[in-house]
């Protein structure tokens, strides 16, 4: 008889506003799905920092067939780390705030529906990206949503309620930068996002176009706005129809460079970063993790 296929799911027992219970529910069924499926399962619960990258690393060194990554953007990314350039496939139980990745892919919000996608599905090659070796899969920019990005991690709430109230609160503090772009020119912008999917999260669409898996970012700027504009710029950002703005502009990039004087605050998948240095370098890693759909 032939070994059986081993799948590893890593859960993050911090992610999202689910439950202890909830979580061991789905820790649960996916054992007992992947057994009837056929698989050799295990299931591990994150402890730190980094912890995904780690457990999702060990599982490609042993061939693992398919790692479900169970939390949100934050450990989603740490686990597809490990994973790019390797025959492991990802598969998204998405249990966090935003759910980006997961929204533009399609993969079912209700966890024990993803969990089911996640073993029956088949492996299709995306894209990835990095910011200054930063890995990122959906989204990673500067400016305003990076100024969010950094003032949301201080929270000790998250969910979608808390979001909104961080950045409504972060719009009227924060002012647009100056932004030297590919060393050549100098612009002022309220944001800069890099885009592989084609939204933050909860549907905010910032790069509508976006192809997840077409070898190229979406290099998405907006410049500053009267304060008057913001409620029909969210309305647009939440009704895919962002780039149909006067002050939304982008282009599809392999490679880019951004300066800064001082240091830079971005977001890779939402989580925050500092670049002490000011200077962000971005680029496309085309067809480079397999996400199990």
């Amino acid at each position: 008889m032939s070994a059986r296929s081993a799948v590893l799911a890593i859960i993050n027992p911090l992610s999202g506003t689910t439950s202890v219970a909830q979580k061991t529910l789905l820790r649960d069924t996916f054992l007992r799905q992947a057994d009837a499926s056929g698989f050799a399962a295990e299931a591990v619960l994150t402890t730190h920092p980094g912890h995904a990258t780690e457990l999702a690393a060990a599982a490609v060194a042993q061939s693992y067939s398919r790692v479900l990554a169970i939390g949100g953007d934050g450990t989603i990314n740490e686990t597809a780390q490990a994973l790019r350039r390797s025959g492991t496939a990802l598969g998204i139980v998405p249990i966090g705030s935003g759910n980006g990745l997961a929204r533009h892919l399609g993969i079912p919000l209700n966890p024990l529906k993803a969990v089911e996608r996640a073993l029956t599905g088949r492996p299709v090659v995306i894209d990835s990206a990095e910011i200054n070796e930063h890995p990122f899969f959906c989204t990673a920019g500067l400016g305003f949503e990076a100024y969010v990005a950094h003032a949301f991690a201080q929270q000790p709430v998250r969910g979608l309620p808390t979001y909104v109230r961080t950045a409504f609160r972060a719009y009227w503090a924060y002012r647009p930068g100056l932004f030297l772009l590919n060393g050549r020119e100098e612009r002022r912008l309220f944001s800069m996002t890099f885009a592989n999917a084609g939204q933050f999260g909860n549907n905010a669409w910032m790069a509508p176009t976006a192809n997840i898996a077409d070898g190229y970012l979406e290099q998405c700027e907006m410049r500053p706005f009267p304060a008057q504009m913001a409620g029909m710029l969210a309305w647009r950002l939440f009704n895919k129809t962002l780039n149909r703005s006067a002050y939304w502009q982008g282009q599809s990039i392999k490679t880019a460079t951004v300066q800064t004087e001082g240091p830079m605050l971005i977001h890779a998948d939402g989580e925050p970063i500092t670049l002490p240095n000011g200077r962000a370098e971005v680029r496309i890693l085309p067809g480079s993790l397999l996400v199990l759909l």
